[in-house]
């Protein structure tokens, strides 16, 4: 069987907007904004000017390194006028209350947001709608959608070359980067890791009508403190017959502890006219590895795909929410990552609590309709 690169047009990198220069401020100096969001940013030819964070020493080391103004506290970075785009990435049980600060400035029209959107269904409701009530564009930081090979798979599905989906499947076996807040809200894998997941299907096929999910707590973490949603098994069933499931292990067995590692993430996507498959690089961490994405279609029949590219979803997939929000301000069309949108996400993850606790499957509609 022929092996080759794609000739079809897989759409994997950003939309730009036409104006790269409109200033971004920055709240938070962390790991998300220091090592990937201001990095991905430049590469891109954006504009990040100021930063500030909780802790004013962070804020000023970031903004050493990236040549930005530096302010002791958010609410002294809103008072400049000059910045009509905020991006913010705290911790989920702070970002409501920012937010509610944020929406206060009428010079603000667009604010980049993280996942997951508050600290459960009922918070994201109430940040959509402050940003919605005060005019202000709202995009959630889905940035798994902006890895290159789950973009690329999203372009061969809109050109139909794999038909209708029938199975679909993210196979994780990888220790993300955890951060400390999530030990004082006890959450690991489900609102963390596998929100993800849950978000790139919905990106790939839709909204599901039910999901079934299993969870246990991660033998590892489990020393650390007390959670339910370690290592995540979930299946999601379309009205189509379309049936999508992950498996998210956090633990992979005894890899930190001695015995020899075996991590990656693999996903698969079946349809009635094609398959395509591919890797996750993230694992791989620091290490700039890239996503890969093979596909066969009965279109072009006798022959594998496999386009490759040098980005990767570290760093580079974190400027592509920021670049739809941008796009937006300057179109005034509506962002696929809109905080609206993202609300079928956040009832998604809500739903797998539900189902995981009560050992049923849950309808969406559970969730969106109380």
């Amino acid at each position: 069987m022929k092996q080759m690169p794609s000739d079809y047009d897989l759409d994997y990198l950003p939309h730009l907007p036409e104006n790269r220069k409109v200033p971004i401020g920055c709240i938070g100096s962390g790991f998300i904004m220091r090592d990937c969001q201001i990095p991905s940013y430049r590469l891109m030819g954006l504009n990040p000017v100021a930063v500030a964070s909780r802790n004013e020493e962070h804020a000023i080391e970031v903004a050493k390194r990236f040549r930005l103004s530096a302010y002791p506290t958010y609410q002294n970075m809103l008072e400049n006028d000059s910045i009509p785009v905020i991006d913010i990435a705290v911790p989920p049980d702070i970002q409501l209350g920012v937010i509610r600060d944020v929406v206060k400035h009428p010079h603000v029209r667009g604010i980049l947001a993280q996942k997951p959107l508050g600290m459960n269904y009922a918070e994201a409701v109430e940040i959509v709608e402050l940003c919605e009530q005060a005019g202000i564009t709202l995009v959630v930081n889905q940035n798994m959608r902006y890895d290159q090979s789950i973009r690329a798979c999203k372009s061969i599905l809109r050109q139909n070359l794999l038909g209708e989906p029938v199975f679909a499947t993210i196979d994780m076996r990888a220790i993300p980067h955890w951060m400390p807040w999530q030990e004082r809200l006890g959450w690991v894998t489900l609102r963390i890791m596998s929100i993800h997941h849950l978000d790139a299907f919905r990106f790939w096929f839709g909204d599901p009508v039910r999901v079934f999910a299993s969870i246990r707590p991660d033998p590892r973490t489990e020393k650390k403190f007390a959670h339910s949603d370690g290592i995540c098994t979930y299946i999601l069933e379309y009205e189509s017959g379309l049936r999508a499931a992950s498996w998210d292990d956090v633990w992979t067995g005894p890899a930190l502890e001695g015995a020899e590692p075996d991590i990656g993430i693999n996903w698969r996507v079946e349809g009635t006219e094609g398959l395509a498959k591919g890797t996750l690089g993230w694992p791989s961490y620091p290490k700039k590895t890239p996503s890969t994405l093979d596909f066969t279609t009965i279109h072009q029949p006798g022959i594998w795909h496999r386009p490759r590219w040098k980005q990767a979803w570290f760093p580079d997939a974190f400027a592509g929410p920021m670049c739809e929000l941008l796009v937006s301000l300057e179109t005034s069309q509506s962002a696929n990552l809109n905080g609206r949108d993202n609300l079928k996400t956040m009832a998604l993850v809500e739903a797998c609590y539900l189902s995981a606790e009560e050992h049923r499957a849950v309808e969406l509609t559970e969730i969106t309709a109380g």
